[in-house]
């Protein structure tokens, strides 16, 4: 399916059984085409992940569970001082437009710094190709994706371009070698986490238990711990493995951290108050006429204005424009909007945005359960102009 807005075409298609081959297919028309614009891809868990291209050669990728760990991890390896400069990186965040932005503000803090000669443009390369790496590898675990391709000729490019067959078999080979291993039934993203401290103890040198308990400590990833340790993915992990094994260790999810965007002072908030024209409303909804009647609504009071009809590619999509207020059916097919609310909650860039239920069943216990998946209003359709009109300035001015 391809429709275009804008200037901006989308083409939407399902691919099952993700292999190499179809890979290798998906990329080479990509480049066959010259595209520029950006690939998303979603597995069947609601994860999404966003290729960048340009000309048809990768610019960059970003998404996934834990897109702040990982780039904190690749400047850890190949540009450590950077980190050292949190405050520095806290303001130029607030500098650039990311609301505006077409990529992300990892990307965007790069070609800042290589512009500043703050960083060489070989560490800019190893971070870039490092990020695109690891995203592939992660594709490799989903059997099943949908991709949407969305054709933006406003992307430029300033820094690496890389061709997908360049990383894409490296990728795999990474996958093959987790699969070997007997480690395709776990994360690269779980954390280990000491569970019998004195079992343990027994069981190992002082030494190698004083090594374990500052590094198991629940908090750093098996990819975290890696590149502390300076060792690749898959022998870090086997080490571990004969304590998870005997349930010594355990391996845990954990959330994504937060970026290094600070909230700035009062003074400068009150100099920056979002205006009308700045706001950007989005409203996701699988009915194209509520879609179109919002637009009209949004835009005539001077709001931007975003929407998507299909649930499993939304958190993409917000993810790519970090909306201000955000409307959201209740009933979509493939998945609804508790799950999704839930997911945004868990994103740090999502905590506080104002998430309205769109619905048009007005019972007790859907609002009892919106409110518990972390929803902050709820409004009947069909959506009154007034009302909708209404709910985004309240929550605008309590942001403020």
């Amino acid at each position: 399916m391809t429709t275009a807005k804008d200037g901006i075409s989308h083409t939407r298609i399902q691919i099952q059984q993700f292999t190499l081959a179809k890979q290798t297919e998906l990329f080479e028309s990509l480049k066959r085409a010259k595209f520029s614009g950006q690939l998303l891809i979603s597995d069947s868990q609601s994860t999404t992940w966003i290729v960048y291209f340009y000309l048809g050669r990768i610019m960059y990728a970003a998404g996934g569970k834990h897109s702040v760990r990982r780039w904190r991890r690749h400047l850890f390896a190949y540009c450590p001082e950077k980190l050292n400069h949190l405050s520095e990186i806290q303001a130029e965040l607030n500098s650039l437009s990311l609301e505006e932005s077409r990529i992300s503000w990892e990307y965007q803090l790069l070609s800042l710094w290589i512009a500043q000669n703050k960083v060489t443009r070989e560490q800019a390369d190893n971070v870039i190709k490092a990020t695109v790496l690891e995203i592939l590898f992660d594709i490799n675990q989903a059997l099943q994706i949908s991709a949407e391709i969305i054709k933006d000729n406003l992307l430029s490019t300033r820094l690496t371009l890389i061709d997908a067959e360049e990383l894409m078999s490296e990728a795999y080979r990474l996958w093959e070698a987790w699969q070997n291993a007997k480690l395709s039934d776990r994360s690269p993203d779980l954390a280990p986490i000491i569970r019998q401290p004195e079992a343990l103890k027994q069981k190992t040198s002082a030494q190698v238990y004083q090594n374990l308990i500052q590094l198991l400590d629940g908090q750093q990833t098996l990819r975290d711990l890696s590149v502390r340790m300076k060792r690749d993915l898959v022998t870090v992990t086997r080490s571990l493995l004969p304590y998870v094994q005997s349930e010594l260790v355990q391996l845990v999810s954990v959330d994504d951290i937060p970026p290094p965007v600070s909230i700035p002072p009062l003074a400068h908030k009150i100099s920056n108050l979002v205006t009308p024209r700045r706001t950007l409303v989005a409203c996701i909804d699988d009915s194209p006429s509520i879609c179109q009647t919002m637009e009209k609504v949004i835009t005539e009071a001077g709001y931007q204005f975003l929407s998507e009809t299909n649930g499993l590619r939304a958190i993409a999509v917000l993810l790519n424009r970090k909306p201000d207020v955000i409307f959201l059916d209740l009933i979509m097919p493939n998945t609804n909007g508790y799950e999704i609310c839930t997911q945004l909650r868990k994103l740090s860039c999502f905590k506080t945005t104002p998430i309205i239920i769109l619905t048009g069943n007005d019972g007790l216990i859907d609002r009892v359960r919106a409110k518990m998946v972390g929803s902050t209003d709820f409004l009947n359709k069909p959506v009154d102009k007034d009302l909708v009109l209404g709910v985004i300035d309240k929550y605008l001015n309590q942001k403020v």
